[in-house]
């Protein structure tokens, strides 16, 4: 069950966040190669945030996936997103981090019981 979990300090007012939610849940997917019936987005905008002493455009993201996470798919993941991030929310590639997970299935709760 992979989740991104974003966060910008971009206001979300007026945005298509359906199109962002829809292209995140795709690209994880895809790079992971886990079904998309399991990936999960969620997206919070507004959030008070500081990047290199401003508040100019700014995301943190932080990805947990059971498996399918490696050197190779996290740099992938981590320019799919950041490219997502700059054209939808004009959040500059260079001002963007992600953190990856690679979690066991244990950790993970869903449907009232564990992976």
């Amino acid at each position: 069950m992979p989740c991104l979990n974003l966060s910008t300090n971009v206001s979300l007012d007026g945005v298509d966040t359906s199109a962002i939610l829809s292209e995140a849940s795709k690209t994880v997917a895809r790079l992971i190669g886990k079904p998309e019936a399991y990936v999960m987005i969620v997206l919070k905008g507004s959030a008070p945030m500081s990047f290199g002493g401003t508040e100019q455009p700014a995301a943190y993201g932080e990805l947990v996936s059971i498996g399918g996470l490696n050197a190779d798919v996290n740099k992938k993941l981590s320019a799919a997103v950041a490219a997502i991030l700059e054209t939808k929310l004009s959040v500059p590639k260079s001002r963007f981090f992600l953190k990856f997970y690679d979690t066991k299935g244990s950790n993970f709760g869903w449907n009232g019981s564990t992976f």
